[in-house]
């Protein structure tokens, strides 16, 4: 499945969410990182998706004093909704460095982890009291019995990248955050929800000023 759809169906879903932070690599040999304008991008082919994502880490930034623009007024519309080669990346890299943007924040679906749970309300804890096999299979075997016993749930591994356009190779990749989303709620809590926790993250690495 394309990385785009699932961007999509991580942001669209509609269930209870959950949002866990997972790991961060911070780039050390970069010692003072000031992005003075960023360029946000979220990689879907869904425009309202692509849309709401983009201007909510904007204002997330902007609210930092960090000048920020979403890739939808920068890209055209069909950038990010097909692939392309590496020359015409490298045009967009000139391009977007021509018109003073010094660093590019992209977020992307990494895989998605199909899980199965218990439904608590069928699954009661009745530790060790009950040492009759009788007792317990009478307790257990909603298993077999109730369709509503197993609750399957997605999780969503994402990732945001934060690029450096004006360093040389070996110091352009500035951090990496990963993200588990666990059902996916609407798609501006999800939004919310995913941006808060990378921003926090960012604040606590001190590569952005904490509110």
């Amino acid at each position: 499945m394309k990385k785009a759809v699932l961007f999509i169906g991580m942001l669209l879903l509609s269930a209870c969410s959950s949002t866990r932070f997972v790991d961060s690599w911070k780039n050390k040999e970069i010692t003072s990182f000031e992005p003075k304008k960023v360029l946000v991008v979220g990689i879907t082919d869904n425009l309202t998706a692509r849309k709401i994502f983009e201007e909510k880490l904007k204002n997330a930034f902007i609210l930092r004093n960090i000048y920020a623009v979403e890739s939808m007024a920068v890209l055209d519309n069909g950038f990010t909704s097909s692939k392309k080669n590496e020359e015409e990346i490298d045009k967009m890299i000139k391009k977007i460095g021509n018109e003073g943007f010094d660093t590019v924040v992209i977020t992307s679906v990494k895989g998605v982890d199909e899980r199965t749970s218990y439904r608590t309300e069928y699954y009661p804890t009745i530790g060790y009291r009950w040492s009759r096999f009788g007792r317990y299979y009478y307790w257990y075997q909603d298993i077999y019995f109730t369709p509503e016993y197993y609750d399957s749930y997605k999780i969503y591994n994402v990732e945001t990248v934060i690029y450096s356009i004006n360093e040389d190779d070996t110091k352009s990749l500035v951090w990496v955050g990963a993200i588990n989303l666990v059902d996916p709620q609407t798609i501006n809590a999800t939004v919310n929800d995913y941006i808060n926790s990378i921003i926090k993250q960012l604040e606590k690495e001190k590569l952005i000023k904490a509110l």
